[in-house]
């Protein structure tokens, strides 16, 4: 479809409480907390991707859903529905997805972007857009990748995290609470957005393939396997650097989740709900498999 780099597709994913997984038999399983039932996805099948809901560690809640992306190209969702954004049964096409706090994105195989939820601040307002490659979801912002590494913001730009439209040779983007990073097909990260925490601190990153976005911090992994970490680290989110052998990361509010290339997970960070608790899963869809 495209000729950027799509490094891959999720196949874990981490929210506000609560983390997800998916099997290599396309079923997926989840922890955390589960008040809204965002963990209810013991019978889902046929799943390509997941994504998970954020919201940020102010709001002191778990009210967060789970999306998955089906081979047929149709969506799955559970949890807090309160603005629809699990209203997605209708979708089609669908080839890849992302979660908001309170919104769902859809990327189409024609470029094109749908979309469920809040709109209050403009983050669903994509109908517009087209010959898009990827698409990130924060809280209340949504940024998407065109085709020609340029990228596209719309929502709450209070902190400037819609600031992406100088961006150039962009191959990944993600989208936190109040910030968002991309990577330059030269394995560099840039980010715009609130920095207090030094979430943007990303400018000496090098041999970047893949990102993940925290409310309050950024996870880069590297081209070796080893993975980089910047920002708040209260929970110890940041306590990557140790790890070694990942394929792919995840950030929730205030956890950070890898796995590893056995297909086992690794977490670090905030584990008052049990979302931490992966270290019995296994045979994890590899994102190189998909």
């Amino acid at each position: 479809m495209n000729k950027q780099k799509q490094w891959f597709k999720d196949t874990i994913a981490a929210g506000r409480r609560h983390t997800v997984g998916l099997q290599s038999d396309g079923t997926v399983t989840a922890v955390g907390d589960n008040k809204y039932g965002q963990c209810n996805v013991s019978d889902w099948l046929d799943i390509v991707t997941v994504a998970a809901g954020n919201v940020h560690m102010a709001t002191n809640t778990g009210n967060t859903h789970t999306i998955g992306l089906k081979a047929n190209g149709t969506v799955a969702a559970v949890g807090w529905n309160k603005h629809g954004q699990c209203d997605v049964n209708d979708w089609g096409d669908i080839i890849a997805v992302a979660a908001g706090w309170r919104h769902t994105i859809g990327l189409k195989s024609n470029g094109s972007v749908v979309a469920a939820g809040r709109n209050n601040e403009g983050q669903c307002n994509v109908s517009g857009w087209h010959d898009i490659v990827a698409v990130t979801a924060g809280d209340w912002h949504t940024v998407g990748l065109n085709l020609d590494g340029t990228a596209i913001g719309v929502g709450n730009n209070q902190y400037l995290q819609c600031n992406v439209s100088e961006w150039t040779d962009i191959v990944a983007v993600a989208a936190g609470y109040l910030h968002t990073v991309g990577i330059q097909s030269d394995g560099t990260a840039v980010a715009v957005g609130q920095n207090k925490a030094g979430q943007c601190d990303v400018s000496g990153w090098h041999g970047i393939v893949a990102i993940a976005v925290g409310s309050n911090h950024t996870i880069g992994l590297k081209s070796d396997g080893t993975v980089v970490a910047t920002g708040w680290n209260k929970y110890g989110q940041c306590n990557i650097s140790e790890w070694c052998d990942i394929v792919a990361v995840a950030a929730g509010c205030a956890h950070t989740i890898g796995l590893k290339s056995n297909g086992t997970v690794v977490a670090v960070g905030d584990n008052e709900y049990g979302q931490c608790d992966v270290s019995g899963w296994h045979d994890i869809q590899l994102p190189n498999k998909i």
